[in-house]
């Protein structure tokens, strides 16, 4: 018995700057893109989001004939508190030793106001527990975010933080993960793979 999450990342912002819990809107106007994601995805799945509206409106053009899950809060990207909408030059100057300290040792380090890489990937987890727990073995398509993805992915190979931040997951890409239930084991099919 396996739970075979089919992690989508939302369409583009276009923002330049950090997008945590700031609700920006997904630019959704590339059709080809939505419907060759929505084809490569599994018919008979579930869909559940971020409760970000960026992400529920790329899971709703992509969910098709499939059963739509209410949004869940645990999805939702990481909170950048006072850094959020500001560049990375911009952080930079303005905490220069935390943000630098934020991307070269992630774990405890928390832009002000927001929240550690350690809470994001505890807060996923969470999520991702309570989804396997309520829905069981079958394949879960979760439109969320970049830190979220790869949080999900940090859980599920065991690779540190630093090792999670190296990978690129692109905008309407595909990470498959799956939970197997015998072995009580994580198994990762694919990283952010563009249909």
């Amino acid at each position: 018995m396996t739970t075979r999450f089919w992690w989508v990342r939302h369409g583009p912002t276009h923002a330049k700057g950090f997008v945590g819990w700031k609700d920006l809107p997904a630019d959704l106007s590339d059709i080809a893109a939505l419907s060759r994601l929505a084809e490569h995805l599994p018919q008979k799945a579930l869909v559940v989001s971020s409760d970000l509206q960026r992400a529920i409106t790329t899971a709703n053009a992509i969910t098709g004939p499939r059963t739509r899950l209410p949004h869940n809060p645990g999805l939702r990207e990481m909170n950048y508190g006072d850094w959020d909408g500001l560049s990375m030059d911009e952080v930079a100057n303005l905490n220069p030793d935390s943000s630098r300290a934020f991307w070269e040792t992630p774990g405890d380090v928390a832009p002000p106001n927001g929240e550690s890489w350690n809470r994001l990937a505890d807060r996923v987890a969470g999520a991702v527990d309570e989804i396997i727990a309520t829905h069981g073995p079958q394949d879960i398509i979760a439109v969320a975010h970049f830190g979220v993805i790869l949080a999900a992915l940090q859980c599920a190979s065991g690779m540190t933080a630093k090792a999670a931040f190296s990978f690129k997951i692109d905008n309407l890409s595909v990470t498959r993960i799956d939970y197997i239930h015998a072995a009580d084991a994580w198994r990762v099919n694919g990283v952010n793979q563009l249909p």
